[in-house]
């Protein structure tokens, strides 16, 4: 495994957010993606939701990296208390991805099943039997 990685949730701010955790931890976004980069005819983004983030990246150290996004308006506003948060774990492997995906779901609520991802990468996202939520990735971009 090449990774364990923090994933927060906002409700439309997550931009401002990391703006000003890059502004602490300095170091340079390496990805950026709106929801308007991903509508299409199958997945039609509402305008208001057009610039919100539905992922950014802010490499921290070696081999951390702080992820986020802005939770559409039509799954519910994410509590500032509580679920803020997931766990993404980078594998090294569609093979692997796929085991500890298939492994920590086992019991739990898939959210997202795994598969190829618009953006190049192989993912699943899912809530274990115990309420944590995960994301699980293999990027074959990754040169790590």
């Amino acid at each position: 495994m090449r990774a364990i990685n923090p994933w927060i949730n906002f409700n439309g701010n997550a931009e401002e957010a990391f703006t000003f955790y890059r502004s602490v931890f300095g170091g340079a976004f390496t990805r950026i993606i709106r929801f308007k980069d991903l509508s299409s005819a199958e997945f039609q983004v509402a305008e208001k939701e057009a610039n919100k983030i539905m992922h950014i990246a802010l490499p921290i150290g070696k081999n951390n990296v702080l992820i986020g996004n802005d939770v559409p308006e039509f799954m519910g506003p994410t509590n500032e208390n509580e679920n803020r948060s997931k766990i993404s774990v980078s594998a090294d492997s569609r093979e692997e991805a796929e085991s500890i995906f298939n492994g920590l779901s086992a019991g739990g609520n898939v959210e997202g099943p795994i598969g190829d991802t618009p953006w190049g990468t192989y993912a699943g996202m899912f809530r274990d039997k115990y309420g944590i939520e995960w994301i699980v990735e293999f990027d074959p971009g990754y040169g790590g």
